[in-house]
């Protein structure tokens, strides 16, 4: 099986962007051609919306020259979705997103979100989050009530087709890639032990003797991807012990230029070169095997290992100080909730905003957009996504563009206690009247507050 990414072109006059579902009819009538009659898409997203329309890149398995699984088989598509009738207010449940391989100011590099997670999770009851956001090495500092939900999972529930079922622990199956320096593999071993007897997990490890090939690549909109082959190597093992496992960790190659490594800690602009693949290889076990999966990449070489990088960014510090990059994920998936069906546990009703960098259209905010979640975007978290968010239908009040993550709390506590955003602004605009059918204004005052042509306020920015 092989993993790719496909480049393509959505122009706006074929497609009126207004959710999932208006995507899922483009991909059902028009794009499905365009791919192998066997596929599984597993990543979408909207790099750059101009006046040619929408630039999209689609991550998809498929099958090699007379292989053939039973994933192949199943009809459920990554553009299937459900829309919610109600919301649970009982809680307040943020979901965090920062989409790996964009080059993300703020969590686009070694965990640098870490901070950013805790401080979102202290202001609800529920955050959900990915790996990408926390994910430092030796390294995650997620608060309790932090869920950490593998990618495209996070975007089935978004989707409405399941839910997130809270777990006291899992029983990891750490598979790792047999490597020809035993130094590697014994480091291995060594971060599940101390993993085991730190964070009180329960895991094992597996060695595998053949490997997936991989190529770290760019897209044409600087987006992190690649191509994986022998997908199967990965899957067979995970096949075999289905059942007797609640979550997957990888620890494998991932081939990227030799000079990544050196260029990487010294280069600021330089995307990170492993994400993109990591998230291919993530999102096409969780869609396939239904479970929580992360990953971690194996040192190449003891070359790589002893480069003297000196002082890094901080941003990509915990890299340097680790050899299996490997702590992070087991205690994400040491309690990772397990996937239930979208009428149970924490699901598209309960979840109450939507954080994300300013400019990122993928899956789940399109989902947010047509279900009327609050969608806040950050301006400060800077990224190769040149979408601009006003231009999606969002209702003036459930799109809210602020500078930061400081102010993006801010509009959280707001929305958690019922107060809007504008009440606690000055100057106050006059209340807007709005005309009876078929007549003018009933108060100039009310004038300035509308759009040429629009019923409501434009969205709230900061």
């Amino acid at each position: 099986m092989r993993i790719f990414t496909k480049e393509f072109l959505i122009p706006k006059h074929e497609l009126e962007m207004e959710g999932v579902s208006s995507l899922r009819d483009y991909y059902e009538s028009r794009l499905r051609r365009e791919l192998p009659s066997l596929h599984k898409a597993i990543r979408f997203v909207i790099t750059k919306t101009d006046d040619a329309g929408y630039h999209c890149e689609l991550d998809v398995l498929v099958p090699e020259e007379g292989e053939s699984h039973a994933v192949f088989s199943q009809r459920t598509s990554i553009f299937d979705a459900r829309a919610r009738t109600a919301e649970k207010t009982d809680t307040f449940t943020a979901a965090l997103l920062i989409p790996t391989g964009i080059g993300a100011e703020l969590g686009g590099h070694c965990g640098d979100g870490n901070a950013v997670a805790r401080l979102i999770g202290s202001a609800c009851d529920t955050l959900l989050t990915h790996p990408n956001v926390v994910n430092a090495s030796d390294i995650n500092e997620m608060l309790p009530n932090t869920h950490y939900v593998e990618g495209s999972i996070l975007t089935r529930v978004f989707a409405g087709r399941a839910g997130l079922q809270p777990v006291r622990a899992n029983r990891i199956l750490m598979l790792m890639d047999r490597h020809a320096e035993r130094f590697f593999n014994d480091e291995v071993i060594n971060a599940v032990s101390s993993a085991r007897v730190t964070l009180g997990i329960d895991c094992d490890v597996q060695e595998m003797a053949d490997k997936t090939e991989s190529v770290s690549k760019y897209s044409a909109s600087g987006r992190a991807t690649g191509e994986i082959r022998f997908v199967e190597k990965i899957f067979e093992p995970i096949e075999r012990s289905r059942g007797e496992y609640d979550a997957v960790g990888l620890s494998t190659f991932l081939e990227v230029p030799e000079d990544s490594h050196s260029r990487y800690f010294h280069d600021d602009e330089m995307i990170n070169p492993w994400g993109g693949i990591e998230a291919m290889l993530t999102h096409s076990i969780a869609e396939t095997f239904n479970i929580p999966c992360a990953h971690s990449p194996m040192m190449t070489s003891s070359a790589v290992n002893e480069l003297q990088l000196g002082v890094v960014d901080p941003r990509k510090a915990p890299e340097s100080a680790s050899v299996t990059y490997l702590h992070c994920i087991l205690k994400g998936l040491h309690r990772a909730p397990r996937v239930v069906s979208f009428d149970q546990g924490i699901a598209l009703e309960h979840i109450s905003c939507l954080i994300i960098p300013d400019g990122c259209v993928g899956l789940p905010t399109l989902s947010a957009l047509e279900n009327g979640i609050p969608v806040i975007a950050v301006r400060e978290n800077r990224n190769t996504m040149k979408n601009d968010l006003h231009e999606l239908p969002f209702r003036s009040d459930k799109l809210f563009i602020v500078e930061n993550y400081l102010e993006a709390v801010g509009i959280m506590q707001a929305l958690k206690v019922g107060v809007s955003p504008r009440a606690i602004r000055r100057p106050i605009a006059h209340t807007a009247v709005l005309p009876t059918s078929g007549q003018a204004l009933q108060s100039d005052f009310a004038a300035p507050l509308l759009e040429q042509g629009a019923t409501s306020a434009p969205p709230l920015i900061f």
